[in-house]
C-alpha cells in the first residue's frame, strides 16, 4: 500500500507540475504581446492518509501525537498577476496605454458582448469607429458635448471643412481638428477598475469576460461619474503608446529551471517505486 501511495504522489507532482510548466511556458510566449498579464502557479498538499489520531495525556496514559502520510500535491490556485507592464511609445495617435489602474470595455458590435482589455491597439475604421484588431468598438461616452455612453465614433465634420487630425488626452478626450482651424470635442474613452480583477476570465485576443463577478467599481454600466480616466484612483491614459506585457523573463526562467526539476524528482520517485514493486515480485517468485 505504502509503494501504491508513493506512485500516487509521484503521479500528482507529474500532473501538478506539469501544468505548473504550462503555465511558465504561456507567459514566456506572450512576453512580446501587448497588453498581456502572466499568471503564477501555487502549490498546496493533497489530502494526508490519518494513521494514529492525537490523544491527550491522561493518568498513566502518554501524550499521543497525530500520524498523518500525505498523499501528494495539487495545484491551488492560478493567478494572474495586474501589475502594470511598461509603456512603450509607438506615435500612433489611435493607440491608448493606461498608465495606472483600470481597463478599456470594448463591445462586439454582432453580438454586442463586451469585454474588459488592457491592450490599447486601436485603430479608426471605415465607418469612423475606434476599434480593436478584432474590430470590437471602444466605449466611452459620445456627442457633442459626449454625454451618451456608447460606441466611440468619430463626429460629421461642420458644414464645408473636413477632419484634419484627432487627439486623445490623458483623461481620454477624442479632439478633432478641422480644416478651418476649429476644434471640438466628440468623444471620451472611459475606463472599468475591479475589485477582485483575478475574477476575470481570459477569452483570447487578450479580452477578459467575467466582469460582473469580478466586482466593477461603480457598477457594469460605465458613467462619467465613476469611469473618467485620471480621476477617482484610475490610470491615466497615454496616446500613441502601448504597454508591454508584464512578463518577467529572468523570474520565468528561474521558474522553468525549478519546475523542471520537481517535475525530473517526481519522474524518479516514480521509477524507484517501479524498482522496488518489482524486487518484492522477484522475491515472491524465487
Amino acid at each position: 500500500m505504502s509503494l501504491l501511495g508513493t506512485m500516487g504522489s509521484g503521479v500528482s507532482a507529474l500532473s501538478s507540475y506539469e501544468k505548473g510548466l504550462e503555465v511558465i511556458g504561456n507567459n514566456i510566449a506572450n512576453v512580446n504581446t501587448v497588453g498581456f498579464k502572466g499568471s503564477d502557479t501555487q502549490y498546496a498538499n493533497s489530502f494526508s492518509d490519518l494513521l494514529q489520531a492525537s490523544s491527550p495525556a491522561s493518568g498513566a496514559s502518554a501524550e499521543t501525537p497525530t500520524e498523518q502520510v500525505g498523499t501528494g500535491v495539487k495545484i491551488s490556485s492560478i493567478s494572474t498577476d495586474f501589475s502594470q507592464g511598461e509603456i512603450n511609445t509607438t506615435g500612433i495617435g489611435s493607440d491608448l496605454a493606461i498608465s495606472g489602474s483600470g481597463f478599456f470595455t470594448v463591445k462586439d458590435p454582432n453580438s454586442g458582448a463586451l469585454y474588459a482589455t488592457r491592450d490599447g491597439e486601436f485603430r479608426w475604421d471605415s465607418s469612423g469607429y475606434l476599434v480593436n484588431a478584432e474590430g470590437d468598438r471602444v466605449q466611452g461616452l459620445t456627442g457633442t458635448p459626449p454625454t451618451t455612453v456608447g460606441d466611440i465614433k468619430l463626429g460629421t465634420p461642420p458644414n464645408g471643412t473636413q477632419l484634419q487630425s484627432v487627439t486623445i488626452d490623458s483623461s481620454g478626450r477624442v479632439v478633432e481638428s478641422y480644416s478651418d482651424g476649429s476644434s471640438a470635442t466628440t468623444n471620451q474613452a472611459l475606463l472599468q477598475t475591479y475589485s477582485d480583477p483575478s475574477a476575470l476570465t481570459s477569452a483570447g485576443n487578450n479580452l477578459y469576460t467575467g466582469m460582473a463577478n469580478a466586482g466593477p467599481v461603480g457598477g457594469l454600466t460605465l458613467t462619467a461619474a465613476n469611469n473618467t480616466p485620471d480621476t477617482l484612483g484610475l490610470g491615466s491614459i497615454q496616446s500613441g503608446a502601448l504597454e508591454g506585457s508584464n512578463v518577467d523573463l529572468t523570474q520565468q526562467f528561474s521558474d522553468l529551471i525549478t519546475t523542471q526539476r520537481s517535475f525530473e524528482a517526481a519522474s524518479r520517485l516514480i521509477t524507484v517505486s517501479d524498482t522496488v514493486l518489482q524486487d518484492i515480485v522477484d522475491l515472491k517468485h524465487s
